[in-house]
């Protein structure tokens, strides 16, 4: 199809087209293509910029792009000429905070240069070749910016032929093959080319060292900075649909946070699917909170037992006429190990007796709701030693599903290497909260005592010393 098209001038228009003709004459002239049937496709062929547009993105028949593929298909991941860029400048730049409407469409996308090759098959019947209907996409190459090249198929190998089912009149079957010719590389120039990629990564590494900088904030000592990234997964057997989350985290006395740190949220409202024997709502709602914990003693420092904060949350379901019930409460305590942790937490829910108050939440909504949510574990207001909640109806509904990222980061992780083999949760390090730890603080305070008790006999006059074991 090319060569007929190219081999006409009034069919030429861009400078690239006017190449190919003069390369046409040429091989005309030397008496043609010695192969009729694969050819190619480079990157700034018509092809790419037209045709491959329009590929379909499923095998749907009557496919109806949707609005992300009609606004990707302008968005082209081609080379572009871009001078680089200083570590100086790009150490201020790294997060851009109001970013204008084009700088968000121009970044949509990874922009990494790729340049693409379409090695294809014209299957049409002998004597009808070079229409573009009997033209099929054989293998497709690309190679992006950082060198790496990418085919698709494979190559054969031990595998059978790849197939092409023709659906003319004949039904032909075309079979091929995709092998390997490059030749094989001398030990050589492999044991070079590693030590370019050495290099290459070694300043590299530098690179990211010097974006990074080596200044970091440390707390201050007697001080533990707690940094989690959190999501609600899902929740699941609760009674009604249109399912939201409504949370926020308690700081108990020694601990704060930033003043605009926000320790509340609301997650959107979720419709419910079955999945096995429950309805289950799939928030994937994610949410960061920084606190810092701060021992007033320094000197009791690291042996205290501190409060760990708590995530209260109650669930709540919104149906199409704006009723609202509550379908369960629920705390979570933050995990006090650094690392990811799933976990899925029951919910309860206060109930009334007698039909009148079913009757009222099915048809008009609205059920017993807490005033003070920390009445899930201990209130807020509570002073006492007993709390009795003897004649307070509830009843067991669903499940809530976190997943929590703890980050911890305090100076007590850099005492010496003894102590550290012997304390392995942060509460460890923050109050012997384990048997092992507690064992560890007696002996090390027995040792303390024996020491004071040393310095004091050696400090006492030698007389008294020996009168005294005389009078024994």
């Amino acid at each position: 199809f090319e060569v007929d098209l190219y081999l006409n001038e009034s069919a030429c228009q861009t400078p690239l087209d006017w190449q190919y003709h003069e390369e046409i004459q040429k091989l005309e002239k030397a008496g043609g293509r010695k192969n009729c049937r694969i050819f190619t496709y480079t990157d700034h062929d018509r092809f790419t910029n037209l045709e491959e547009l329009y590929q379909k993105v499923t095998d749907l028949d009557h496919e109806v792009p949707s609005y992300l593929v009609e606004r990707m298909a302008n968005v082209r991941r081609r080379r572009q000429d871009r001078r680089p860029v200083e570590a100086s400048s790009l150490k201020t730049k790294i997060i851009t905070w109001e970013p204008s409407e084009e700088f968000i469409k121009s970044n949509h996308v990874i922009n990494t240069p790729v340049q693409t090759m379409y090695i294809m098959g014209d299957l049409g019947p002998y004597g009808k070749l070079g229409h573009r209907e009997y033209e099929n996409v054989l293998c497709t190459i690309k190679v992006d910016g950082n060198g790496v090249i990418m085919m698709r198929p494979d190559f054969t190998g031990t595998r059978g032929a790849y197939r092409i089912e023709l659906g003319g009149e004949k039904r032909e079957v075309w079979e091929y093959t995709i092998e390997n010719a490059s030749a094989q590389v001398q030990p050589e120039e492999e044991e070079r080319e590693q030590s370019v990629f050495r290099d290459l990564y070694r300043r590299h590494k530098d690179y990211l060292s010097g974006l990074v900088g080596s200044d970091f904030e440390m707390p201050l000592p007697g001080t533990l900075r707690l940094f989690m990234n959190g999501e609600i997964v899902s929740a699941q057997g609760y009674e009604y649909d249109n399912l939201y989350v409504h949370f926020f985290l308690e700081l108990p006395n020694q601990w704060s946070s930033s003043p605009f740190q926000q320790l509340s949220g609301v997650t959107q409202t979720c419709t419910t699917k079955r999945v096995g024997w429950d309805n289950v709502a799939y928030f994937c709602y994610p949410f960061t909170v920084e606190m810092f914990y701060t021992q007033e003693d320094e000197g009791v420092f690291p042996y205290s037992l501190p409060q760990w904060p708590v995530l209260y949350f109650e669930v709540l379901s919104l149906d199409f006429w704006q009723r609202y019930r509550v379908e369960g409460y629920g705390s979570l305590v933050l995990p006090a190990s650094p690392g990811v942790h799933m976990l899925t937490i029951p919910t309860w829910r206060p109930v009334e007796l007698g039909t009148v108050a079913e009757m009222r939440r099915f048809f008009i909504g609205g059920s017993p709701e807490l005033e003070d949510l920390t009445y899930i574990r201990i209130p807020s207001t509570f002073k006492g030693k007993h709390l009795s909640r003897f004649g307070f109806r509830t009843e067991t509904t669903g499940s809530v599903t976190f997943r929590l990222y703890c980050l911890q980061q305090s100076k007590a992780f850099l005492e010496n290497s003894a102590l550290r083999q012997r304390m392995q949760s942060v509460l460890d390090r923050l109050g012997g909260f384990s048997q092992q730890s507690s064992v560890y603080n007696v002996l090390e305070a027995f040792q303390r005592a024996r020491r004071r008790m040393q310095e004091a006999r050696e400090s006492l006059p030698q007389d008294l010393i020996n009168t005294s074991a005389s009078t024994v």
